[in-house]
Formats: structure tokens, sequence, C-alpha cells
């Protein structure tokens, strides 16, 4: 008898348009809520991926990117609720304890982590991102925002970003997968853009050529320790089969 194919989706969301981002604003780690606009892209991709089974869900410590993921799950044609967990926060993780164990077999858990927070951009969080270009000019912007490895003053470079979220998906994320449980992760362009360029090993000069628009899933198939990119449609049809 042969052995068992571990097989498992992982399917990662940026969050919705954040109110800073309809502003033009740089955000980095201010912790900004969701626009109208992001409200409503998180629940259109709340119902696109309704039908695909979820374990357990992973988001940034950011608000924008925890309001995507409850939005997102409170569609999830399983109708089970999502629950924030707290561990290590006290009476926050001892006093939220579920004793219902049919209760505790009906959430799906959600981990929330620094590590999976948005580029932290130093000084130019808060300011307006067109005047910072009429004030250092095109091309120091696009240095700071698009080269790999040099950062904007006091603040990370996108290779500072892939220190803390990869080996967070490696040793937090990864053995879920492992072990066939489907995962849902919702943060921001770039932890995800770090976490895409470890799934697809993809090198740090297409990396930052790597776009990641709000509010739409991108999924993979894990298979025995590879994964594959795959479209809603594949997902979808592999269920219906």
């Amino acid at each position: 008898m042969g052995k068992r194919m571990t097989r498992a989706i992982l399917i990662l969301m940026r969050h919705g348009q954040s109110t800073w981002n309809r502003k033009n604003l740089f955000t980095g780690w201010v912790d900004v809520p969701l626009s109208p606009e992001g409200i409503k892209e998180a629940e259109a991709a709340g119902k696109l991926i309704a039908p695909i089974p979820i374990d357990v869900a992973f988001t940034s410590a950011l608000i924008r990117s925890i309001m995507t993921a409850l939005l997102v799950l409170n569609y999830h044609s399983s109708g089970k609720t999502a629950v924030l967990l707290h561990p290590n926060q006290g009476h926050m993780n001892s006093w939220a304890t579920i004793h219902s164990d049919a209760v505790r077999d009906s959430i799906i858990p959600i981990y929330c982590s620094q590590e999976l927070n948005e580029r932290m951009y130093g000084e130019l969080q808060g300011f307006d991102k067109q005047e910072m270009v009429e004030k250092f000019g095109k091309e120091q912007m696009q240095l700071w925002r698009r080269s790999y490895d040099v950062a904007p003053p006091g603040g990370e470079s996108l290779q500072m970003t892939a220190e803390r979220s990869i080996p967070y998906f490696q040793n937090h994320i990864f053995p879920y997968l492992t072990r066939g449980n489907n995962v849902f992760i919702a943060a921001h362009g770039n932890s995800l853009r770090a976490i895409v360029m470890q799934l697809d090993k993809l090198n740090k000069e297409q990396v930052v050529q790597l776009e990641i628009p709000t509010g739409l899933p991108l999924i993979y198939e894990y298979l025995d320790g590879a994964f594959f990119k795959r479209s809603l449609e594949e997902v979808r049809g592999d269920r219906e089969r």
C-alpha cells in the first residue's frame, strides 16, 4: 500500500484598501482600518473562497489585516465562527478558553503576529507619497520603495521584512500545511511578497517586480513539500470532482 500524499490549500490575501491607501499615505505599521471600499473588497473575496475548506487563519497584528480576515471568514460556507486567539497574553488567553468540545470544533482559529506586519516605512510614515516624490525625487523614492535591500530612513527594506516574515511562515504556518490543514493568511503587500518569494523561488530582482493587489486571493496547493499556484476555478473544480 503506497504512502498517502499530503495535500493542503494555502490562500494568501493582501488586506482590502485601507483609509490611508485611499489617501495615498505611507502607512507601514501605523494601525489604520479598512476604508469602505476595502470592506467591500474583503466581503467580495470572502464570497469567492467561501466553498474552500479553511482550518486555520493567520493575520498580522494590524487592524486592516485582522478586519480583512474576519470579513472574509464571515462568509465561509462551513458556518464556522472565526475566533481571534491571544496566546501568551494573560487573561486574554486563559479567560477565553472554549470548554465545549463541539463548539471548539466549530471555529476557525485566527492567530495574529507582528512578524506578518507590513514593511515599516520609518520617517516616511504618514506622509503623502506624491509629496515625498517631489521632495526627494522619483529615483530616490523608487530606490526606497522598490529595491530589495535599501531601507527608507529609519525603516525596513524588503529584505528586513523577509527576515521576520519568512521564518514565521516556516515555523508557525508551514507545519499546518504538512499536516494537511488548509490555511488562510491575510497580511500586507510586502510581508506577502516575501512569502511568495519563498514559495515561487524568486530572486531579489524578481521579487521587487511582484505586485500583489488588495483584496484578491492568491491560491497555492501544497503537495508533499512543493507548492503549486492554482486558480480559484481549479480548486473549486477539485472540490466538485
